[in-house]
């Protein structure tokens, strides 16, 4: 049976790749659209990653365990790949990285969820940062979300 501090590490350490994937992401997605004000929330939301990555990384009860500082998933690699597809395909149109950016913020949303569901053995001073990041991590889904959706009613 694992240890507080085991478990700890592991739901840390999830949620430190998790942010590195979204950083990841997010440089992409700026590379891949010409839209400014997109441009600018997406630098914002990277920028919010490798903070949460940092924040995150300095909680870590086993220091040796914590994942390399650029480490990211293979699933957020085939997130990345997925991306590059999609908006390859639809000429950078607008709401086709919206649409790839709100499925990363919803796989990111996912692991926070997973990781406060299993919280019972998580300190509470690492539980209130995970939950004050998972509260800005619903916002910028939510604002994801509501840029995409605008998208889809133009072209309706």
């Amino acid at each position: 049976m694992k240890t507080v501090s085991e478990k700890t590490t592991e739901a840390l350490s999830d949620l430190v790749i998790i942010n590195n994937d979204r950083y990841e992401g997010y440089q992409k997605a700026m590379e891949l659209t010409k839209d400014s004000d997109l441009k600018s929330l997406f630098s914002k939301l990277s920028s919010q990653s490798k903070t949460y990555s940092s924040e995150l990384r300095t909680l870590i009860p086993f220091k040796d365990d914590a994942p390399k500082r650029d480490e990211t998933r293979t699933s957020g690699k085939f997130y990345r790949a997925w991306m590059d597809v999609k908006t390859a395909l639809a000429s950078n149109d607008r709401k086709a990285v919206l649409n790839s950016c709100e499925y990363g913020e919803d796989v990111a949303k996912k692991t926070y969820e997973d990781t406060l569901k299993d919280s019972e053995n998580i300190p509470s001073n690492v539980l209130t940062c995970i939950k004050k990041q998972h509260s800005e991590i619903i916002h910028a889904h939510d604002t994801i979300k509501s840029l995409r959706d605008a998208e889809k009613a133009k072209s309706n």
